[in-house]
């Protein structure tokens, strides 16, 4: 028996953009079970995307309850809970009967494009990016909220008598498995809102009004690691406590233990997104990164800067549901693997605009350099470089906000697997690639915030050598290789944003 007692487990729900899933970690970081399930997509018109919140919460509520019977366990084993969502997908619900007024509008969506246009063209961009650390753009919950508030019929009028509840997927969760007592968040998915204040640490009452949000509506910002209550919807004999929230790119950089300033971590699932940790240091970039809250822990904040990349593994998904050119999405590296390159194709992903560092909403998916003799399995590897290219992009911004030369990139998330597109992310850069031993960072981030809330373990210096490499990939390209690769795929993204701007 441990000295923490009868409850040995941490439960973490990753609750994503396509599933929701649970884990359950013992006190090694080890997993004991684990559990899926994919949830419908929607897409009522073109460049809009939205999730079913319903779906979502009872996905996460029998993952969470299978998991644990995976694990030979009930609920009364587990210590914590941690919660890690995917990030800006916006609800807003009734507060009398839980429900919500209208499908959740999700991260990807980019129906409140002309708005952001609108904004910009008012000179708001410097406003904002200095008080949200944020660029104007459909990504964030922000422009989301207002969309609802404008769309479903009364719902201004009853948000303004604080009747309706706005949130982000953790809340939206947190109020769900607390049986409605609870309604709060925690600072890093506050500061992926647009209505969050960096500096003040607290919502932006200059935010609030630009947006036209009633403050009546917000969710109780906390620490990352904390009391969010109990969730007594898994059990109403033994509720765990819920004691570590965080959005999940940030949750993957805890995970990885990029604990230091200078750390990267870059996550590769339906989208791309790397974080740099850069302390209690708030950097405003001058690259188009986003300046976001990293953690609260112990009463200290820390920052990241993040680079956003929309189309990650999504792209890989694309070819398989759309084109059906591959299976399952495990099967790319293989058929990317029977051509020794692209063969000059060059596929720009920007099927949901472009992110990091362009932040062009109007981009569409392009490809570039198709010839008679161009075959599913140039394709396929085109995917693979997009990914890698994108990617490269972003720790260019990095490093020049930063000042400083990055020389590892801890890797995570489901396309990590695939070895030919982490040595192509390893060639691209010039920088070594490291895949750690488990590679569920973003679940295992919301455990250790969630543990050290209660105590099972102690400090930070307590989990950080649990973090193992499995692999590292080394650059086996030259200088010159790079350029090349790196100036077709600038001409490509320079001739997509072109075709954007025309219109």
């Amino acid at each position: 028996m441990e000295a923490h007692g009868m409850k040995q487990y941490i439960l973490a729900l990753d609750q994503g953009t396509t599933s929701s899933r649970s884990l359950v970690f013992d006190h090694g970081g080890r997993i004991l079970g684990m559990a899926q399930q994919e949830f419908t997509q929607h897409f009522p018109q073109p460049g809009w995307v939205e999730h079913d919140p319903e779906d979502i919460l009872s996905g996460q509520l029998a993952t969470a309850r299978e998991a644990v019977s995976k694990a030979g366990l009930t609920m009364a084993d587990i210590a914590a809970v941690g919660i890690t969502n995917q990030r800006e997908t916006t609800v807003v619900w009734d507060r009398a009967t839980g429900k919500a007024i209208h499908n959740a509008i999700v991260w990807q969506d980019r129906r409140t494009a002309d708005f952001c246009d609108e904004l910009r063209a008012d000179g708001q961009a410097a406003d904002i990016r200095q008080r949200t650390g944020l660029e104007i753009d459909a990504y964030f919950s922000g422009t989301k909220v207002r969309w609802i508030l404008d769309h479903v019929a009364g719902a201004r009028e009853r948000a303004a008598r604080g009747e309706l509840a706005f949130g982000t997927i953790d809340s939206w969760l947190i109020w769900h498995l607390t049986g409605g007592t609870v309604h709060a968040t925690d600072a890093s998915n506050a500061s992926r809102t647009l209505l969050y204040n960096l500096h003040d640490l607290r919502w932006d009452p200059a935010m609030l009004a630009l947006f036209n949000v009633p403050a009546a509506m917000l969710p109780e910002v906390r620490q990352s690691s904390g009391d969010f209550g109990r969730a007594t919807a898994l059990s109403a004999d033994a509720p765990p406590p819920i004691a570590g929230v965080a959005g999940d790119q940030q949750s993957a950089l805890f995970g990885q233990q990029c604990t230091a300033p200078g750390m990267v971590k870059n996550t590769y699932g339906t989208g791309c997104f790397m974080l740099m940790n850069t302390g209690t240091n708030a950097v405003m970039s001058q690259h188009r990164l986003l300046t976001t809250v990293a953690w609260q822990v112990g009463g200290v904040t820390t920052y990241a800067l993040e680079g956003s990349i929309f189309m990650g593994g999504a792209t890989v998904q694309w070819l398989r549901d759309e084109l059906g050119i591959i299976g399952d999405a495990a099967a790319i590296e293989a058929l990317a693997a029977t051509v020794p390159d692209a063969d000059g194709v060059v596929l720009v992903p920007a099927f949901a605009g472009l992110g990091t560092p362009h932040w062009n909403g109007h981009a569409r998916g392009t490809l570039f350099g198709l010839t008679r003799g161009s075959s599913k399995a140039h394709l396929a590897r085109a995917t693979l470089d997009a990914i890698a290219h994108q990617s490269v992009d972003v720790i260019r911004a990095m490093q020049g906000d930063a000042g400083i030369a990055i020389t590892e990139l801890r890797v995570d998330g489901g396309a990590t697997s695939n070895d030919l597109l982490m040595q192509r992310q390893s060639d691209l850069l010039g920088i070594r690639v490291v895949r750690p031993e488990v590679t569920e960072t973003t679940a295992l981030g919301a455990a250790y915030l969630a543990g050290l809330g209660v105590g099972y373990w102690h400090s930070t210096a307590d989990i950080q050598s649990q973090w193992t490499a499995e692999r590292t990939f080394e650059s086996g390209l030259d200088e010159g290789g790079r350029q090349e690769a790196d100036a077709r795929w600038q001409r490509a993204v320079r001739a997509t944003l072109s075709w954007a701007e025309d219109r």
